[in-house]
C-alpha cells in the first residue's frame, strides 16, 4: 500500500502542491513561524486552552467532577490514539510526500518515518474533541487549533492532506468510542478528589462565598439593631 497518491493528477497530490506552494512564496521568517507552530505551537496552545477550560468548569459545582474527568480523558485519549496509529502506519507504509514528489518546500528535515496517518493531526484532534466534551466554547477553539495543525503539516511538506484527514478521524474515533468507559472510571476519581482537602482542584463553589458574605451582612445588621435597641432603652431610662 506504499503507492498511495503517487499520481500527480490525484486530488490529494494536487492539494498538497497547492498548499505547500504557499511556503515557496512566503517570506523566510513566516516559514520559520509556521514550522514552530506546526511542530510545537499548536500543542502548547491546546494545553493552554485545556487549562482555561479546567479553570472555567471548576466554577460549575454540579457538573465539575464529570467535566474535569472529560478534560483528564483528553490527553489520555490522545496517547491511546497515537499508540493505535503505530500498527496503522506499519500496515499502510506510505512514504513522506517529499520522497515521491519533486519540488516540494520541506520546512522540517529528518522525517524518515511513514506518513499515514499524521501523529500531530491525531494528537491535536483527540485532545480537541476531549475538551469539546467538557466545555463547548473552549472545545470549539481547540478544534480550530487542530484544524490549523492539519493545514500546517501539509504547508510544511511533511504530510498529504489525506494523512491529516486520517489523523483527525483516528483521534476523534478513539476519543468518542472510548469516552463512556473512560468517564465511568475517571468520574468517581474526580468526585472523590472534589470531596477531599484538595477539592478546589476539581470544583469551587462561588455560591457558598456569596452566602458567606450575605450571612456576615445579616449578622452585622442584627448587631446594629440590637445595639440600637439598647441605646433606646438607655435613653428611656
Amino acid at each position: 500500500m506504499a503507492g498511495l497518491a503517487l499520481d500527480g493528477s490525484n486530488p490529494d497530490v494536487s492539494l498538497l502542491y497547492d498548499i505547500n506552494g504557499l511556503a515557496k512564496d512566503a517570506p523566510h521568517w513566516f516559514d520559520r513561524v509556521m514550522e514552530f507552530v506546526g511542530e510545537y505551537g499548536i500543542i502548547i496552545g491546546l494545553a493552554l486552552v485545556g487549562l482555561a477550560a479546567w479553570w472555567s468548569v471548576r466554577k460549575r459545582p454540579q457538573e465539575a467532577p464529570s467535566a474535569v474527568a472529560g478534560l483528564m480523558w483528553a490527553p489520555l485519549a490522545a496517547g491511546l490514539a497515537l499508540i493505535a496509529n503505530i500498527p496503522i502506519r506499519g500496515f499502510v507504509e506510505r512514504p513522506r510526500p517529499f520522497r515521491d514528489h519533486q519540488g516540494l518546500e520541506v520546512l522540517v528535515a529528518g522525517k524518515t518515518d511513514f506518513s499515514f496517518v499524521s501523529d500531530h493531526a491525531t494528537l491535536t484532534m483527540a485532545v480537541a474533541v476531549g475538551v469539546f466534551m467538557a466545555h463547548r466554547a473552549y472545545g470549539a477553539a481547540a478544534i480550530g487549533l487542530a484544524l490549523l495543525e492539519g493545514f500546517c503539516r501539509v504547508y510544511m511538506g511533511v504530510h498529504y492532506p489525506t494523512d491529516v484527514i486520517g489523523g483527525f478521524a483516528l483521534g476523534t474515533a478513539v476519543t468518542l468510542l472510548l469516552a463512556p468507559l473512560a468517564m465511568m472510571l475517571l468520574t468517581p476519581l474526580t468526585t472523590a478528589i472534589a470531596n477531599s482537602r484538595v477539592g478546589r482542584l476539581i470544583r469551587v463553589e462561588p455560591a457558598a462565598v456569596g452566602r458567606g458574605a450575605d450571612e456576615a451582612c445579616a449578622e452585622l445588621a442584627e448587631s446594629r439593631s440590637v445595639g440600637g435597641d439598647h441605646g433606646n432603652k438607655d435613653l428611656a431610662a
